[in-house]
Formats: structure tokens, C-alpha cells, sequence
């Protein structure tokens, strides 16, 4: 059995919201751990797991990034950590895999399906084994109870409730 843990230093956590329906607003965490385990060359039986810190949640604007961690949203002093784990790993095609498990975010768990295609693996200089993975996926954040809304005044949604996620992840095999 292989286990493997993220670089985070080459590795990004990110989501996009769609603000006033027109543009979106990109956002991701700055703080996260995940850790991938397999005994198959293609992962085809890994086990997923995955944390990140709701404090380091980063927007590039403060004000929002505050109203983001408070209770409206994520009520990060409550809920410090959103987290997955998976349930399946399934291989599609070649480089491309479906990801099941459960997110939880402020304590509401439900099970997420996401897009996983695999970029491959490469040693880098230092000797260290590395695979690289690009997820992504559509979750509905009403479902995790950010239920936080308004309307402009023509009647238009300030915030969706539909947030994409995409994850760029290189994960590090350990000796």
C-alpha cells in the first residue's frame, strides 16, 4: 500500500461563485492536508482524504473573506475545517476518473461526485515521486447551509447558489 500526501506548495484549493450572475468571483483556502492511499499503479482503489482550514479562506478582499467565515457562510469559530472522504475512485477512460464521497461543510455531510483526470507521474529533482491530478465538480452551497442571500434592487441574485470547485493537486508518495 502506497500512501501519498499533498505538496501544498504546488497544489491550489480553489471555487468560483457567480456574483450578481455576470462575473464570478474567484476564492480559494490557503491551508489544507490531504492524503491519498493505493496499493494499484492506476489508483483505481485509492482512498481519498481531504481537510482545509475555513480561516484561510481568501478572496482577495477582506471584507468579504470576514463575511465569508462568519455565520452566514461557513461560521468558521463553529465549523474550523470543511473536509471529504472518499467513498469511490472509478476509472472512466485513460486519465479520467469519478470521485465519490462526503463533503462536509458546517457539519452537514453529503455525498459529492466530482471530475478527476490524472496528469500523471514524474520524479522531480529532489528524488521525490510525484502525481498530479486536476478535480473538479458543482455543489449547491444552500445544501451545506450557506444560506446567505440577497437581491439586488431590480431583483437580481447577488450571490448563486452553485459554487464550482476546482482542485490542482500534486501529491507526493512517501518512502
Amino acid at each position: 500500500m502506497a500512501t501519498y500526501k499533498i505538496d501544498a506548495a504546488h497544489s491550489e484549493i480553489t471555487f468560483k461563485v457567480k456574483h450578481l450572475m455576470i462575473t464570478n468571483v474567484t476564492g480559494n483556502f490557503t491551508k489544507f492536508d490531504a492524503t491519498l492511499e493505493s496499493s494499484k499503479e492506476d489508483f483505481t482503489d485509492a482512498k481519498i482524504s481531504f481537510e482545509a482550514d475555513v480561516d484561510s479562506i481568501s478572496t482577495n478582499n477582506e471584507q468579504r473573506d470576514g463575511h465569508l467565515k462568519s455565520e452566514d457562510f461557513f461560521a468558521a469559530e463553529k465549523f474550523p475545517k470543511l473536509s471529504f472522504t472518499s467513498t469511490s475512485f472509478n476509472k472512466v477512460s485513460n486519465d479520467e476518473y469519478k470521485l465519490v464521497g462526503d463533503l462536509t461543510i458546517r457539519g452537514v455531510s453529503k455525498s459529492v461526485e466530482l471530475t478527476v483526470e490524472y496528469g500523471g507521474t514524474a520524479t522531480d529533482p529532489y528524488g521525490q515521486v510525484k502525481s498530479g491530478f486536476e478535480i473538479s465538480g458543482k455543489i449547491n452551497r444552500k445544501d451545506f447551509g450557506l444560506v446567505w442571500t440577497a437581491t439586488t434592487e431590480a431583483g437580481g441574485i447577488v450571490v448563486s447558489d452553485e459554487v464550482k470547485l476546482h482542485l490542482a493537486v500534486q501529491m507526493i508518495k512517501q518512502a
